[in-house]
């Protein structure tokens, strides 16, 4: 009984201090756009010659150059064998590679992870670190994957176990 003037002059002060000071942002002044002169975008771009004559090797270049997703985390294939690198000495095997997490790992990933990871990646030579456990590849800093027999990288299975 003794409390209850006190709680409720401490929440009396605390309304009185949170309502007494309003505060209204101040106006920004107004931009103004210079309209009256305009840029001729129109130009013609001149192209250097002896840079596209080798543009269909480094279109290739490129391709070879960037982590491919051969399989995602459903069974779908999504890198076809014709666009992987010839060079790399990959065994395209369909069926392994079309099988796909199952529905409750699916569930574990989205529950854990708030993702569900590709499956199966074509990593070039110049992201795979090696340890002593074999080759690997980390994507965005959370998934670790691992290469097999057939030259592409597996999801290791410690996230979907």
């Amino acid at each position: 009984m003794k409390k209850l003037p006190i709680i409720l002059c401490s929440i009396f002060l605390f309304a009185l201090i949170s309502c007494s000071r309003k505060r209204v942002p101040q106006k920004t002044p107004a931009t103004t756009f210079d309209t009256s002169t305009t840029k001729n975008n129109n130009r013609p771009v001149l192209i250097d010659s002896a840079k596209t004559a080798d543009s269909a090797k480094t279109v290739n270049e490129a391709a070879a150059a960037r982590v491919m997703i051969v399989a995602d985390g459903y069974g779908r294939l999504i890198t076809p064998q014709q666009n992987l690198p010839e060079d790399s000495g990959i065994s395209y095997n369909n069926l392994q590679l079309s099988k796909g997490f199952t529905t409750q790992q699916r569930a574990n990933m989205q529950a854990r992870y708030k993702t569900i990871p590709p499956r199966v990646l074509y990593v070039p030579q110049q992201y795979v670190r090696s340890s002593l456990k074999g080759s690997y590849y980390i994507l965005k800093n959370k998934f670790w994957y691992w290469k097999k027999t057939d030259g592409l990288f597996y999801l290791d299975e410690k996230y979907y176990l």
